[in-house]
């Protein structure tokens, strides 16, 4: 590969880690040409983009990055897969999926939303992670909950002084 096609290649991860904001770095070394299609196909179907690049055209993009993510650097060795995702936990979630039965894929890293995690260590943490959509929800639902109380409230207020109205009525009458 000469300097001309590392540099497309570099820009072409630099894209992509701007466009999707986060990506992932494991280990597939070891698995079988099957198990690797496998895990493509699983990505596809997840939305997920996977890549294999050499670990210094990976550094060199990740140079490009805003902000430091030079921890990330550690986790360039040996085989690298990139897995590229609009939604932070989905590769962490595939992971975990992918490894009922065998230790592969290892988690090396992940850079979310310019928050770099190091470590296999980290794979329950990152599944555990809430996506921004899922965010938005709670907070949304947080907000309509104060007024679904009052509407409640005055609802069951009516009912009730209609109730009194009523017997009230019935006495009188």
């Amino acid at each position: 590969m000469n300097r001309e096609e590392k540099h497309v290649v570099v820009s072409a991860l630099l894209e992509k880690m701007q466009e999707f904001g986060n990506f992932y770095i494991a280990d597939t070394s070891s698995l079988s040409v099957e198990k690797v299609n496998n895990i493509r196909r699983k990505c596809f179907e997840s939305g997920i983009e996977m890549q294999v690049a050499k670990n210094t055209l990976i550094k060199k993009a990740i140079e490009g990055l805003e902000g430091d993510a030079s921890e990330i650097y550690v986790a360039l060795k040996g085989q690298s897969a990139l897995l590229f995702s609009t939604v932070g936990n989905g590769p962490a979630k595939l992971i975990k999926a992918l490894r009922k039965g065998s230790d592969k894929p290892q988690l090396k890293a992940a850079y979310i939303d310019s928050t770099v995690f190091v470590g296999d260590n980290q794979l329950d943490t990152l599944v555990s992670l809430k996506s921004r959509e899922e965010l938005i929800g709670d907070i949304i639902g947080l907000l309509q909950s104060p007024a679904k109380n009052v509407v409640s409230a005055l609802q069951s207020s009516g009912n009730k002084i209609a109730g009194i109205v009523k017997t009230l009525q019935e006495r009188e009458g």
